[in-house]
């Protein structure tokens, strides 16, 4: 099925030098009550207008969720208790972040490419400047990585991308089940000798559904509203599980 999808992508794409088509298996994600987590599969070809030459070719792929600032605490521990101390705001970095490369990173992309395309985790993430007295600004970005890539939220994948004969390529990402919403950002860079020679970029529609998507509406839109509903709903389930708690005890 891939394949023929590769086919079509193949002969209504234009001729160019070298280029890379690709698509996903789906450019939606709902996010229900019931929501594990999900997977997307991205697949393409090299397109090019001559025969195939003796050259390194290498693909990276980046998924990346909605940037927002982050505000990173470090935590010290005074007088037996663990209070919180220094605070760096990191300018924006991508709720989520995949990084999934055809081979090992330092071969199949460059330093200076790198940095140009922000494609690696520490280059997605703008950090423009830190308070006065921080001695250690990097670290807090490493803090930051280091625990969302526990959770599964920033992910490194090296060796993830098969490609095959230099020209038909796959892979899957593997969506968490504690993704935000928004705008997610699929980029695919198709590399020779470490340079990026060409670049696709699509996008994937992440949503919040029936429930989910009105209590968040109503949070954000009308939060007085929201509390109102709140309140009104622990009222009533607290007068609920009083009522059966007497129902109980007047037929024991």
């Amino acid at each position: 099925m891939l394949r023929a999808a590769l086919f079509l992508l193949l002969i209504a794409s234009p001729v160019a030098a070298q280029e890379v088509i690709a698509s996903l298996t789906q450019n939606r994600v709902s996010i229900t009550a019931n929501f594990d987590g999900s997977e997307i599969t991205i697949f393409g070809a090299v397109k090019r207008d001559a025969p195939e030459g003796d050259e390194a070719l290498g693909l990276v792929i980046t998924v990346s969720g909605p940037n927002k600032p982050v505000l990173v605490r470090r935590k010290e521990k005074q007088v037996g208790i663990w209070i919180n101390a220094d605070a760096v705001e990191v300018d924006a970095a991508p709720s989520f972040y995949a990084v999934s490369t055809s081979g090992p990173l330092r071969e199949v992309l460059s330093d200076i490419d790198d940095l140009r395309h922000r494609i690696t985790i520490p280059r997605a993430i703008r950090s423009v400047g830190a308070p006065m007295g921080i001695a250690d600004p990097e670290s807090f970005t490493e803090a930051l990585i280091r625990i969302r890539s526990k959770n599964d939220l920033y992910q490194h994948n090296e060796g993830a991308v098969v490609l095959e004969d230099a020209t038909l390529f796959q892979t899957a990402v593997a969506l968490p089940a504690n993704l935000t919403e928004g705008d997610y950002k699929a980029r695919i860079f198709l590399t020779n000798a470490g340079r990026v020679i060409s670049q696709f970029d699509t996008t994937i529609d992440v949503r919040k559904v029936g429930l989910e998507r009105f209590l968040f509406n109503l949070a954000h839109q009308r939060p007085f509203a929201y509390g109102l509903l709140s309140l009104f709903i622990a009222i009533a389930a607290g007068w609920a599980a009083s009522a059966f708690f007497r129902y109980l005890t007047s037929r024991a």
